[in-house]
């Protein structure tokens, strides 16, 4: 049975056909989820509500994302704005597309990451070594005009949907990309500024359910190389985020977002907000579905710390000023191997 089913193109497409996982699923002893030793998140994930950032607390509220970033880099956000019916319609529409026969779904696939729409599995197929338990449509949305006519035409609502989102995603992160400057004690459209033409990506990410969850990931621990990411989940959890030395379970709350810092952020801060280690675990009963924003510089933006941040007494840059592109082309040149690829980046000390 193992035979037949890897020979198929996707997780989803073999997965209620197994009992134990293919051997090229299986994980080192020494690099396995170790589910029993996860903690619950509880209340330690900061929940912070948006309604009144455009209001008389807005200085409150940018407070409360700097503690959140500085010291998490991970924080949930309600009343963000992003209206009910353009999520459900997300979620709904995203879960229609992975449940399509296996010829409409692999229509879109391709094994190369740099195609700008494109259904795949694991995380990068050419280089893991081993694999993940996931599927992914993977697309570029903005300028939404550039790409929607290679977007999945089926389900019949899927473009519309996803345009809605990714729109209304957009403005949330704007919105907040001005607060976080802020919070640094930059000017408020320091970030967006030098992000270039700017550039957005979503993924749907579905993990199938798994008939040995111990022995695997949905995706091991990786650190995001953008500059945030706005991650939208089902009611199954499976994220869990690493702090204070221990895996923490980030269970889902209805109608809130989960934003982490990504690299960029990290460097563009100096190192005052950190990029946060993360991955997703699969369970034996149910399937989940996940749909992160990635928010990225374009491809021709110059990154590095910014000027106000650094003084030649107490805060020398951590990081050199390098092409977007540069550290792009490193990311994926290098599989999940390591949870960053940031150091590449640092500043000479010489």
């Amino acid at each position: 049975m193992v035979t037949s089913a890897t020979s198929k193109l996707l997780v989803s497409d073999f997965d209620s056909s197994v009992s134990h996982i293919p051997s090229n699923y299986v994980r080192p002893i020494f690099d396995r989820p170790n589910l029993s030793e996860v903690e619950s998140s509880g209340d330690s994930i900061p929940l912070i509500d948006l309604r009144e950032l455009h209001g008389p607390n807005r200085t409150e509220i940018v407070q409360q994302l700097a503690i959140a970033c500085s010291t998490y880099g991970f924080f949930q956000i309600k009343n963000h704005g992003v209206p009910d019916t353009t999520i459900d319609k997300m979620l709904t529409v995203a879960r229609e597309f992975f449940h399509q026969p296996e010829s409409e779904r692999v229509k879109h696939y391709s094994a190369d990451p740099t195609k700008t729409t494109r259904v795949s599995t694991s995380f990068n197929i050419g280089a893991d070594k081993i694999l993940n338990w996931r599927d992914f449509l993977r697309l570029h949305c903005f300028p939404i005009e550039d790409f929607i006519e290679e977007w999945p035409s089926s389900p019949s609502s899927f473009k519309e949907a996803t345009a809605e989102y990714a729109t209304s995603v957009r403005a949330l992160v704007l919105r907040l990309l001005e607060a976080i400057s802020e919070s640094l004690g930059l000017e408020r459209d320091h970030i967006s500024n030098i992000l270039g033409k700017h550039a957005q990506h979503m993924a749907f990410n579905y993990y199938p359910p798994c008939p040995e969850p111990e022995l695997t990931y949905g995706l091991p621990g990786h650190k995001d190389p953008t500059v945030i990411t706005v991650l939208l989940q089902d009611q199954v959890s499976g994220l869990q985020v690493f702090k204070d030395d221990k895996w923490v379970a980030v269970n889902p709350i209805p109608n809130t977002f989960i934003v982490n810092i990504g690299d960029q952020m990290q460097v563009i801060s100096n190192d005052k907000y950190k990029s946060v280690l993360h991955r997703a675990v699969v369970n034996t009963e149910n399937e989940r579905l996940s749909i992160p924003t990635f928010y990225f510089p374009s491809t021709d933006a110059v990154i590095g710390p910014a000027h106000e941040l650094i003084n030649e007494q107490d805060s020398l840059a951590v990081y050199r000023t390098f092409p977007f592109v540069e550290y792009w082309d490193k990311f994926w040149n290098r599989s999940l191997a390591t949870a960053s690829c940031l150091d590449a980046f640092k500043a000479s000390t010489t």
